[in-house]
């Protein structure tokens, strides 16, 4: 078990939390143990540790934006040693997730999924108007041209054939796609990575965004698409209203997007050597 394996480095790290207070949770390049009011990243892979620097220097650059949400801060970093792996500190962001049954469920009042889908829409707005001024990587021109040929020569070998024959289907789709880097795209904009509290109202209040690996200028169909993911396309209806995002254009761009999702999942994994994470995509290809 995680917290037993590193306790002696996590009772340094989070010395204010009990053992017996601490949560770990999966992410797809980290295990994060979270405390009270600090939260440890701790790298699956050595590759995702390498980026762990990086990864740092744009959740600062992050922080010093106003996005109109809280994003984490990253706090202290450490090289693998005798205690443990290497890890990166971040401040924890307040709130917890909304999983679809809190706000599309049944017994869900309009008031609720109204409240989260402008906030949303609200989100992602600060995502497009901060575009412009983030000191973030631009996503490569050839960024979907370049993913279909890794994932063709990386996975088909791993599929059986009416997995390939999906996949192929799937990047077909993204062949049309045209080339937009206008807004910051946090790239994994599902449920878990969105952090609500509760308002005196009653009603659900974005509290902050976590989990920035991934976080490029590009175009924001792919954060509406992992929305449609997590709450259905309904749900992601509402937000596009709110956000004037209803233009038939987006329709195929957030589809397409949408579509290639397990197989991101699993190209990622293949590349960090991560096989708990690549047998999780490619379960639908097998």
């Amino acid at each position: 078990m995680l917290l037993v394996a590193h306790r002696r480095m996590l009772g340094r790290l989070l010395p204010a939390d009990e053992p017996g207070d601490l949560v770990v949770h999966e992410g797809q390049f980290h295990r994060v143990v979270v405390g009270a009011e600090r939260v440890v990243c701790l790298p699956r892979s050595d590759a995702a540790a390498a980026r762990l620097p990086e990864r740092a220097a744009v959740l600062r650059t992050l922080a010093r934006l106003d996005l109109g949400f809280r994003t984490p801060v990253p706090l202290l970093a450490g090289e693998p040693g005798p205690d443990g792996p290497g890890f990166l500190v971040l401040s924890r962001v307040p709130g917890a997730p909304l999983d679809a049954a809190a706000v599309v469920g049944p017994g869900v009042g309009d008031a609720v999924t109204d409240a989260v889908a402008e906030q949303y829409a609200a989100l992602l707005t600060g995502l497009a108007v901060a575009g412009g001024d983030a000191a973030v990587p631009a996503a490569e021109e050839d960024r979907w041209r370049r993913f279909a040929e890794r994932v063709r020569a990386e996975l088909y070998g791993l599929m059986s054939e009416a997995g390939r024959g999906r996949a192929e289907r799937e990047l077909a789709a993204l062949d049309g796609l045209p080339y937009r880097a206008d807004a910051v795209v946090h790239g994994d904009l599902g449920a878990e990575n969105v952090m609500w509290t509760r308002a005196q109202d009653g009603l659900p209040r974005l509290g902050g965004v976590v989990d920035w690996d991934e976080v490029v200028i590009g175009d924001p169909a792919e954060d509406l698409a992992a929305v449609a993911a997590s709450y259905g396309p309904e749900f992601a209806a509402r937000v596009r209203a709110y956000g004037g995002w209803t233009r038939p254009e987006w329709d195929a761009r957030i589809d397409a997007i949408r579509g290639t999702f397990a197989l991101q999942q699993a190209l990622a994994a293949h590349q960090d050597g991560d096989a708990e994470e690549l047998a999780d995509g490619l379960a639908g290809y097998r």
